[in-house]
C-alpha cells in the first residue's frame, strides 16, 4: 500500500523461480500461438502489455487495482494472461508478510506489443532474461514504490465521483524519463493529473528513507539546469515515507533550494505518506498532503494543499505544454514538459501508454483458453 511502502531489506533472497502456481497447463509460444491471441487479447488485455512495457513491473494489487472491477476478476484474466505466456510472474520471498505475486512481460506478449506499432520483437530490445532479472534487482522495491504511487492516482481517477474530469493523463517511467533528460535529471517519473478543471504536471523524486538527505537536495541543481536549458518551469514533487523524514528533508531541501540562481525555476513541494489516511477508500498523492518548498523550511507550518491545487502557490507556473493532440485524445502519442513528443520512431521509443485503462470489454474479463 502506498500509506506503508515495502523495503527493499524486507524483500531479500527474491526467488523468481518460487512455487506460486501449478506448474501445468501454460501455452508454448508460437506463430501460431501469438496469431491466436488476435481475437483472444482484449483492449484492456493490450493495455496491461503496454504498461508492462512501460513500467518493466507491476503487482498483481496494482493492474487489478487500476483496471478491474474486483481483485478476483483480475487475478482470473492475470492468470489466463500467463497461461498464453502474454505474462510471466514471480513472488518476491518476503522477510514479514507475503509479497503479491509480481507481473513482467512475456515473449507472447512482446511480440504482440511489436506487431502492434509494425514492428518486429528484436527492435523492442526485449531480452526475456533481462526482464525477468529485475525479480535480483536491489531497485526492485524502489521500482514498486514509484508503480504504486502512480497506480494509486489511477485508482482514484476511476472511483472519483466528482462531475469534472479526472484522470491521469501520462505517466512516464524512469526510464524514458532517463533517455530524454538523463544528461540533466534522473527523475523516478513524470506525470500529468487533471482534476476540477486544473491540470499539473510534474517530476517525481520518491524516497524510500535509505538516501542520504544531502543527496536528495543536491538533485534540485540538475532540474534547475533542465528548467534553463528548456525555459520551461515543471514542479518538483517529494514524496518521502513519514512525517518525519519529511521535515528534515525540508531543511535540506530548502537550504539547497535558496541557493540556486533562481530558486523559482525549480517549484518544489514534499508530502508523506505517512500523511495519507489508511482507512480512506482510495488514498492517493491527490490527497491534500502536499506543502510547497517556499512555505516553510521546515515544514511544521503552513497549509497542506491537494496535488490539483498546487499551482496556486506557484502564480509564475507555466502551464502544460502538449505538443500536438491533447493526451485524453485516443492518439497514443504524449506530450512531456519539455513541449516535444516521444513518439516510437526507433528501437526502445514506443510511446508511453495511456495510464487510464480502457473500458472493459463487452466479453467479460474471461475467454476461452487456447
Amino acid at each position: 500500500m502506498i500509506t506503508n511502502p515495502i523495503q527493499q531489506r524486507t524483500l531479500r533472497g527474491v526467488l523468481p523461480s518460487h512455487p506460486t502456481a501449478r506448474p501445468g497447463g501454460r501455452v508454448r509460444d508460437s506463430a501460431e500461438h501469438q496469431a491466436a491471441l488476435a481475437w483472444r487479447l482484449t483492449p484492456r488485455d493490450h493495455w496491461i502489455v503496454a504498461m508492462l512495457a512501460e513500467h518493466r513491473v507491476l503487482t498483481a494489487t496494482q493492474i487489478t487495482g487500476m483496471a478491474f472491477p474486483s481483485f478476483r476478476a483480475g487475478r482470473q484474466r492475470l492468470r489466463e494472461l500467463h497461461q498464453w505466456s502474454v505474462v510471466d510472474r514471480f513472488q518476491p520471498f518476503a522477510t514479514v508478510g507475503s509479497a503479491p505475486m509480481h507481473y513482467v512481460l512475456a515473449p507472447a506478449g512482446a511480440a504482440v506489443l511489436a506487431a502492434t506499432h509494425g514492428l518486429e520483437p528484436r527492435e523492442l530490445g526485449y531480452r526475456h532474461d533481462r526482464t525477468l532479472a529485475i525479480a535480483h534487482s536491489l531497485q526492485l522495491a524502489h521500482t514498486i514504490g514509484v508503480a504504486e504511487w502512480f497506480a494509486s492516482l489511477v485508482s482514484a481517477a476511476r472511483h472519483s465521483t466528482g462531475t469534472a474530469p479526472t484522470a491521469l493523463e501520462t505517466w512516464w517511467s524512469e526510464t524514458r524519463c532517463t533517455r530524454l533528460f538523463g544528461d540533466l535529471v534522473r527523475p523516478d517519473g513524470y506525470g500529468r493529473w487533471t482534476t476540477s478543471g486544473r491540470r499539473i504536471e510534474f517530476f517525481l523524486e520518491f524516497d524510500l528513507g535509505t538516501e542520504a538527505l544531502s543527496r536528495v537536495a543536491a538533485k534540485l541543481a540538475g532540474y534547475a539546469a533542465l528548467a534553463a536549458a528548456t525555459g520551461i518551469t515543471t514542479p518538483l514533487l517529494v514524496w518521502l515515507p513519514t512525517p518525519r523524514r519529511e521535515a528534515g528533508a525540508r531543511t535540506a531541501l530548502h537550504r539547497a533550494w535558496r541557493h540556486l540562481d533562481r530558486p523559482t525555476a525549480v517549484p518544489v513541494a514534499t508530502a508523506a505518506a505517512g500523511l495519507l489516511d489508511p482507512h480512506a477508500p482510495n488514498p492517493s498523492p491527490a490527497d491534500p498532503v502536499w506543502l510547497p518548498l517556499h512555505a516553510t523550511g521546515t515544514g511544521r507550518d503552513g497549509a497542506r494543499l491537494p496535488l490539483h491545487r498546487l499551482p496556486d502557490a506557484w502564480p509564475h507556473l507555466d502551464g502544460p505544454h502538449p505538443n500536438g493532440p491533447d493526451p485524453l485524445d485516443a492518439a497514443p502519442v504524449q506530450a512531456g514538459p519539455t513541449g516535444m513528443t516521444d513518439s516510437g520512431t526507433g528501437p526502445h521509443r514506443l510511446p508511453a501508454p495511456f495510464p487510464m485503462p480502457p473500458a472493459p470489454s463487452p466479453r467479460g474479463t474471461t475467454t476461452p483458453a487456447p
